[in-house]
This record gives C-alpha cells, structure tokens and sequence, in this order.
C-alpha cells in the first residue's frame, strides 16, 4: 500500500509540474481598448477561459507545446504556440469576411460592404429551419418588409409581397430567379437543394431585372460543388406531425336552438320540430333533439403526417465540380374521408467545367413531379353553416346512395348542407411537372480584366388538372356524374449576354457591365367538360375517369360552364427584348456610385419600348480618417433612386373592335358591323419609381449589426378601368398613381460568454403605409361585391374595406328616440333594441350611402419578427416570433347570412347575442341578424387581423465525433422542430393569415412537429 501510496504521489507531481500557468491581455489592434469576452481555448480541447472587464485572462495548459486559440466574433482567429512563455497578450484585428462577402445582385455579384440597395441575404441554414413544402416560408418574419401569408392546404405555396401592393391589375407577386431562370414562383423546389435566398426590396436593386420585377425580385442558388474536394454524401430528413390548432367552434345543438327560436321565425321552429320528430329527443335535455353533431369533428382529423428525404452528392476535381441531389416530399391533409395530400419527387444536377484558363462551362437541370390532392373548398364553407341537429349519417334517410348521409333538405331547410357529400363523391387533382434548366460559357477575354458570359435559360410547366364528381343519391335528388379536365402548358426561355469590364487603378475600381437579352413567354390552356356520362365513375373503377374510353358517351361536352358545345383552348404568348447596363465605382472604400439602366421591350402595350434608369450611392463613413467613434466598427450611409417598368398587367387591346347588330329594314333582318371606339390604350408603361435610403452598421466589435431603410414606392400611369362621361363606357387607361412607403430595421447581435456558450439575439420590423394618389379624376373605384364593398379612394389604401361604423347596440326605446335619428327613417328601417346604432358620419339623422367610411385594410401596417439562439457544447437552441397588426379582416363566414338565413353560426357569436338590456354592446339579437338593417357592410364583420406567433422552436444536438461501440460519428446532428407551436390572436376564424383580406372559410393553418436527422460522409 506504501509504494502504491509514493507511486501515486510521484504522479501527482508529475502531472503539477507538467502543467503551465498562462495569462495575458487581449486588445483591438487599432484602438488599444480591452476586448470583453474574448475566448481562449486550448486547441483539441474544451480547456480554456474567456478574458475579464480588462481583457486579461489566465489559465493553465498541459506544457509547451500546447496552442493556444484566440477568438472573439467580428475578429480574426489566432493561434499561437506556448512554447517556453507564461504570458502571452496579443492585439487583435478586425475580421471584416462578413462584410467582403459577395452578395447576389443579377448578372453578377458585389461585396456586402459595396452595396447601396436594399437587399438581404438568408442561406441554407436558416431555410432549412421550416419544415414546409416551400421554401419562402421560411422568410416569414425574418426579412423586414417582406409579408408572407402561410396556407394550411398540402402542396399550397404562400402569398409573398414586398414592400406593399402597388397595382390594381394583375398580380402583386415578385419575380422569382432560380440559378438565372425567370419564373412566376419556386413552391416547386425542395428547400433542402437551396444554398440562399436573396431579396431585392428596392427599384435599384432590381431594376437590373426589368419589366417582370416590378414587385421585387428574389433570388434563389441552388447548392454546388467545390474544385479539389472528395465527394461528399448527405442525407437530410424529417417526419413529422401536423396537428389541428385554433379550431372554430361551431355552435351546438342548445346554442343553435337557443338562437333559431330567438329569431322568432316560423320557418326555424318548423325545423326544429321536425328534427324531433325525426330523430327524437335528448336524453339529457328533453327540449333538445336528439342530435348534436360537431361538423369540424366530422371533417377534420387532429393530426396529420408529412415527410422529407433529401440525398445530396457534391465534390469535384482541378478542372470540374459537381452537385447532384434528389429529394422526396409528403404531406397529407387535415380533412378526412376525401383524398387530401401532396407528393414531391425532386432531381436535381449541378456542373461546373474549367475547360480551359480562359473557358468555363457548365449548365444545371432540375426536375420536379407532383401530385396533389386538393379538398373541396365546400367542406370548410359548409361545416361553418351546417346545423348541428341533423347527423352526418343518417339511417333514416333510406333514399341515399351510396352512403346514407344526412341531409338538412329532409328538415325543411333549402340546402343540404352536409360536407361529406363533397368529402365522399368527388376527387380534385392536380398533377405537375416542371422542367428548369441552363447552360453557360464564360469567357475571359482578358484575365482579371474583360470577362463574357452567355446563358441560355429555359422552364417548362405543365400541369394536368382532373376534377370528377360522382353519381349519387342525397334522398331527395340524383346528381350524375361530372368530369372536367384542364391542362395548362408554359413554356418560357431567356437568353442572356453579359460583358463585365473590372479595373483597379490606385484607390479607384470600377465594374462595369452591359447586355443583352430576349425572352419568350408561351402560355396555352385547354379545357374540356362533361355533365353527363352514360357510365359512372367511381373511386373502384378509375379507367372510367377519361374522356377516351370507348364505354364513355359523352352528352354535353363544353368549355368551363358556358353552356356552348365547343372544347375550351385559350393561349398566349408575350416576347421582349432588352439592353442593360451597369457601372459599379468604389473609392478608397469610402465612397460608392452604383447604377444601372435597362431598355425593354414587349409586343404586350402600344408603346414597345421603355427606358428605365436607377442611381445609388454610399459613403463609408467609418472609413474617413476624422471618424473616430470607439463603438462603431463600420457605418455606411446609403441612397437610391430606381425606376422601372410593370409588365404584370393584362394586355392592351389597342385597336377599335367590332360588334354585328341586326337591325329590321323594309321588313328585312339586316346585319352590319358597328365599330366600338372605346378600346382600351393603355398608351405607356405602369411604371415604379421608388427612392431608398439607408443606413448600414456594425457596433461592439462586430457584435452588433444594423441595417435601416426607408423608402417611397410610387406605382406612376398605373393601369386602372375609367367609366367615360356621358356614354358611361369602360376603359383602360393608364392614369393612376399609388404609393407604398415605410421604414424598414434589422438588428442582429452575437457574443461568446465561454468557450463553451454562445448566444444570439435578432430583431427587425417593417412599416407599411399604402396610399391612393391618383385615380384619372375619379374619387374612387369600387371593388368586391356590391354586399361586402372594397374601394379605392383617393388618400385612403387600395381595395379598403368600405362600410358603417358601428357605435354599439340599441339598448332600449328611450335610446333610440334620444339617438336623433330620424322617425320616419327609424320606422322605415324597423330599428328597435338589439338593433346597431350606426355613425351618422354626416349628422343628417339619417343612414345612407354618404355614412358610409373606409373601414381598414388587408395590407398590414406593422410586420415584425425577432430570435433568440444558444450553442451550447454540442447543443443548439433556436426560437424565432414573427407577428403583424394594422390589418383587417372581412369575416365573410358571418356576412353570408345575407344570403342564407337558415343556417348555423359559431359558438362565440351565440354565446353573446342581445338578449336584453345590458347583455351585449357589440353583437345584435338574433332577430337582428335575420335583419336587412343589420346586414350592410360594416365594421361587424371587419374584424382585426392582429396576431403575435411563435413561428419556430428547433433544438438540435450534434453528434460528429462521438464514440458508439468503438467507432466514431461522422458530421452528423439530430433536430427537433416546433413550426407555429403557438398563435395568439382574436379574429374569429382558423387562423389570421388571409391573403386578399376575405374569410369565407380558409384551410387550417396546423402547428408542425418534427423530428430529424442530417448527415455527411
């Protein structure tokens, strides 16, 4: 025990003796100051220490010839070797990598700290965070004036719009450009083959794109290779649940009784009685049928399953580089019963040649087959209005076929009403394949100096759309089968040109670049329909689901519901040309001169040509020698100017057109041909013209980094439809003025507090005014419907909801006498308790037209997103929000009771009806909703749209390195993922999320759960 006890010891001292004390003062090489903080780690190890409010640190290492590693974010990495020191102190430079990072700008590239527009940057990481079909969902809340607005359906892609909607015609969507490939979206891309996405928010930006990028520009690069790297293989997937949130309670059996005989109409009670008479009492409560059915229930599972698998191959040699990557995607659907899912096969290659020191070739090819199953959009609209007292299935009603479903016919009421007529005697799908390629030369003519480049681009689309309804029985009327079948084939190639002159001469450097390009935009359609089949489909006999099997009599075959006996094919083709130009001047990294101008051309308007310049500048203040603020490592002013013109209007007619009229002479039908002279002549461009300024900065050693914009957006000769005086004809003409403007702000900040624990803080917002200028003299033009009115009013946002304010509810006779309202108008009007009071905007004591107010907007005035993220070892924690307000929404499922009375309403509106004085300030009688009086357009059903969500939870650990039964883990990590976990909102629907403003009932937008597993060898 005596000599293990000395042997013990003797390695004890051993091991002291061994070890060697360090310590040292850390610095900014130019300022001096202490840098707090810092990290010091062994290298190879996880010993190591962090530097104190002086920047001094001390720790022990093992002996000589240990490394030491220095690092600190915003500068560059040291090593140094201990060697026989004890102290080691070292100043360090500013690592400014972030900022020479080459940014995307179409056509080319420049250095983040070179640019003057407004243009932000996500890259694969960040993407790859959202487990979606599509890839811009994972830009919701992360990009400050972007607004993305997410659909629940499988296989649906989102609504994107930058900086706000500056037209009426046409379709607000940015343009998107894949690898230099023009198209209308990328929902087709597995986001798992995308190495960044880059948003071009400003006119100067993306003017360089033309007449298609009118709404801003994004733009997508698919992964590549690497010169002289080994293959590399990774696998990246996930499953996952999607599970039903936020459901709408429709009101139930008591709520709905309660409200139909408060009504005091007869046709209600009638209902009711029969339902007792058909399917009995409650037990429970013997006034109440013995039915409560729960139509969501009925129709809507809880949770659904969705999976991605992606295999990606990269590497290359001295001379080339290679990607290839395939990926497989599968989402199924909330709603139950009908086929509801969406299926992705993706394929993918990517391949760069040097060919020669002066040559490179390449070219890419992606491949994308879907298949998606789409729900009627009649089960969402009829489980909100489906009474709750008849049942889904119904043994009584003997009549039906198939299935015996129930019907609300059979009680009286004038629809059926039962979404699982939808649900189980029809199919929508929707099958795609899309084609996208490329290939390229570029030629250096001079080394570092004179570089050419030409491209060929070309996307091909076609999707095949069959929509079959089944024969069946409801117990009161057979319907025949139905089939319609429509496919839709778009054909676009460009071909681009691009010469590039660089030159450095002492602090001067100058880019400049000039080409040529034409495109070509093919689009045809054919439609075919057919009401009535002498041999009915169904989902057992699928080779009856086509027009050419010979047992097929097809009766009536017709184009879209016209009623004529022709096949519908319609098609379009639009063709440009154009000459671009760009000048990018940088002095001494101070000061910066950016612009470029573009000559378009398009067979669309009468007016072929358009020339559209943009100008910007930059002044790096930081870089002038009298600026010396000690927290500011980099600050750059910025301003722009662009102009550019909008081809995503339709096309004009231009020319007189012609309409035969027959007309009776000397007893005879003559026919002549009268011309028509009020053709449309949209005569010049609708053009953006958009001013930017901007401020870019980064604070505490790199720590801290802001970017701040604001701008104004002015949509100019804006294409609108003008009603003539005096003939009041229609046409379109080019007379509008709308503006877009706000202030923009990202803030993202970064540190170390060991070794071992980093942590991340991020934020941004984004303002949005939207404002009518000009309306070619007219006050306003209207939109929606005549029930649910939108207009444009000059000063007011396009398409605002337009309605009456409501004040409160009528409590009493005396409140109504004392309201001042006129007694004829009262008594005309039927106004009593439990009725509105509306705004007498104009105090005549009446309410009228001229009561009427804008009433808000769809566009949001306020979007916001902000993250928190921590490493720490090999754990990592991500959480990122995202919300917006200063939006409407019309909650059109409330309103449709001006058309269908006799129908269900949600729980929350049931539960707060007027029920006397004192019971409710906002919600009328029952009887008042049944009310013509009650039913205008107001601020009732234009509710707010607010909504603050927890987009995304991730938490992932990494596994490279690890030991598993004696053998090492390859760079690998698992995940977990929460998408939406949480909403908190007040509207009364699914989900706050609407597109264009209008609620008639929208897919369920479902949180997602997943877990997932990446991997390189």
């Amino acid at each position: 025990m005596k000599v293990i006890f000395t042997a013990f010891l003797m390695t004890c001292s051993v091991i002291v003796y061994s070890q060697v004390r360090i310590s040292g003062t850390v610095t900014d090489a130019e300022t001096g100051e202490p840098l707090i903080g810092g990290t010091i780690i062994e290298k190879g190890t996880t010993n190591g220490t962090v530097t104190d409010i002086e920047g001094r640190y001390q720790f022990s290492v093992p002996g000589p010839d240990a490394v030491l590693v220095f690092s600190f974010i915003g500068y560059k990495t040291v090593e140094q070797l201990v060697g026989n020191r004890s102290e080691i102190s070292l100043q360090m430079e500013t690592d400014i990598a972030e900022l020479e990072a080459l940014v995307i700008v179409g056509y080319g590239a420049l250095k983040e700290k070179d640019l003057t527009s407004a243009i932000t940057t996500l890259k694969a990481d960040e993407i790859l965070k959202t487990p979606s079909s599509t890839a811009m969902q994972a830009l919701q809340g992360k990009v400050p004036g972007v607004q993305i607005v997410s659909s629940g359906a499988p296989g649906s892609g989102s609504t994107v719009r930058i900086r706000g909607v500056g037209t009426l015609e046409g379709e607000s969507k940015p343009l998107y450009v894949v690898d230099g490939m023009f198209l209308d979206d990328i929902d087709f891309l597995n986001p798992a083959d995308i190495e960044s996405i880059s948003v071009l928010k400003d006119a100067s930006a993306a003017a360089i794109y033309g007449v298609q990028a009118a709404n801003g520009v994004i733009l997508v690069e698919t992964k590549r290779g690497s010169y002289n790297s080994a293959p590399t293989i990774t696998y990246d997937g996930y499953y996952g649940i999607q599970r039903a949130q936020n459901i709408l309670q429709p009101a139930n059996t008591q709520q709905f009784v309660d409200y139909a005989l408060a009504t005091g109409s007869p046709a209600d009670e009638a209902f009711i009685s029969n339902a007792f008479q058909r399917y009995g009492r409650s037990r429970i409560n013997t006034e109440l049928p013995d039915v409560n059915t729960n139509w969501y229930d009925e129709v809507m599972r809880s949770v659904a399953p969705m999976q991605s698998h992606t295999f990606t191959v990269n590497g290359g040699n001295e001379t080339s580089r290679y990607s290839i990557g395939a990926g497989y995607f599968n989402q199924e659907g909330l709603v139950k019963q009908v086929q509801n899912s969406f299926e992705r096969f993706n394929f993918r290659t990517k391949l760069d040649v040097a060919v020669k020191d002066w040559l490179d070739i390449g070219g890419n090819i992606n491949l994308t087959k879907s298949e998606q199953h789409v729900a009627p959009e009649a089960v969402w609209f009829n489980s909100y209005f489906a009474v709750p007292i008849f049942p889904a299935f119904d043994e009584t009603n003997t009549a039906a076929f198939p299935r015996q479903l129930g019907n609300a016919k059979l009680l009286g009421y004038r629809g059926r009403q039962n979404p699982l007529y939808n649900m189980y005697y029809s199919d929508d799908q929707n099958e795609a394949f899309r084609a996208l390629g490329n290939v390229y030369a570029d030629i250096d003519l001079i080394p570092s100096k004179l570089n050419f480049k030409t491209t060929y681009n070309y996307t091909y689309n076609n999707l095949n759309v069959r929509n079959i309804d089944f024969r069946y029985h409801d117990g009161i009327t057979i319907f025949s089968p139905e089939l319609e079948k429509k496919t839709e084939t778009t054909f676009r190639q460009n071909w681009d040109n691009i010469l590039t002159y660089t030159e450095s001469f002492g602090k001067h450097n100058i880019t400049a670049m000039a080409g040529y390009t034409v495109w070509t935009r093919n689009w045809q359609q054919l439609k075919i329909f057919a009401d009535t089949l002498a041999v009915s489909p169904s989902f057992d006999n699928e080779e009856l689901w086509y027009f050419n099997d010979p047992a097929q009599e097809i009766n009536t075959l017709r184009s879209g519901g016209d009623g004529e006996n022709f096949t519908g094919d319609d098609g379009e083709v639009f063709n440009g040309t154009s000459y671009l130009a760009r000048v990018a001047y940088n002095y001494d990294d101070r000061y910066l001169l950016y612009g470029t101008v573009r000559r378009d051309g398009t067979n669309k308007f009468q007016e072929k040509w358009g020339l559209f310049p943009t100008i910007g500048a930059g002044w790096v203040i930081s870089e002038e020698s009298f600026f010396n603020a000690e927290p500011v490592d980099f600050l750059k002013l910025r301003a722009s100017w662009g102009k550019l013109g909008n081809a995503n209007v339709d096309a004009s007619v231009g020319q007189p057109t012609y309409e035969i009229e027959n007309l009776a002479i000397d007893d005879r039908l003559e026919s002549g041909v009268v011309p028509i002279k009020q053709f449309d002549f949209l005569d010049r461009w609708e053009t953006t013209v958009e001013t930017n300024i901007g401020v870019s900065a980064r604070l505490l050693n790199n720590r801290l980094s802001i970017e701040t914009d604001y701008y104004v957006r002015d949509t100019e000769d804006a294409a609108l439809t003008v009603i003539l005086p005096l003939i009041r004809n229609d046409v379109r003409l080019n007379v509008g003025t709308f503006r877009n403007q706000g202030l923009e702000m990202a803030l993202n900040w970064s540190d170390n507090l060991t070794s071992d624990l980093a942590y991340r803080v991020g934020g941004n917002f984004a303002t949005l005014k939207n404002e009518v200028l000009y309306l070619g003299g007219q006050e306003y033009i209207n939109a929606g419907s005549a029930e649910f009115r939108q207009r444009s009013i000059v000063g007011e946002p396009l398409e605002a909801f337009f309605g009456y304010e409501v004040e409160g509810i009528f409590q009493n006779e005396a409140q109504i006498t004392a309201s001042g309202l006129d007694p004829t108008f009262v008594s005309e009007s039927g106004i009593e308790p439990g009725d509105f009071i509306y705004k007498d905007q104009n105090d005549d004591n009446i309410i009228d037209d001229l009561d009427r107010v804008v009433l808000g907007s769809f566009l949001p005035n306020l979007t916001y997103g902000f993250s928190l993220g921590a490493t720490y070892k090999r754990f990592d924690l991500s959480v990122d929000c995202q919300g917006q307000s200063g939006y409407k929404i019309l909650n059109r499922k409330r309103g449709e009771i001006i058309f269908t009375q006799d129908t269900n309403i949600d729980s929350e509106l049931a539960s707060n009806l007027w029920t006397g004085e004192g019971t409710s300030n906002r919600y009328p009688s029952a009887a008042g909703l049944r009310k013509g009086y009650n039913q205008a357009m107001s601020d009732y059903f234009v509710e707010d749209g607010s909504y603050f969500r927890i987009q995304n939870v991730r938490f992932t650990y990494d596994l490279n390195g690890l030991d598993v039964f004696g053998a090492s883990i390859p760079n690998a990590r698992v995940y977990l993922t929460a998408e939406r976990p949480l909403t908190v909102f007040n509207y009364n629907g699914f989900n706050p999320e609407v597109d264009n403003g209008i609620d008639r009932q929208v897919y369920p937008i479902p949180a997602v759960y997943t877990i997932g597993f990446n991997m390189t060898l």
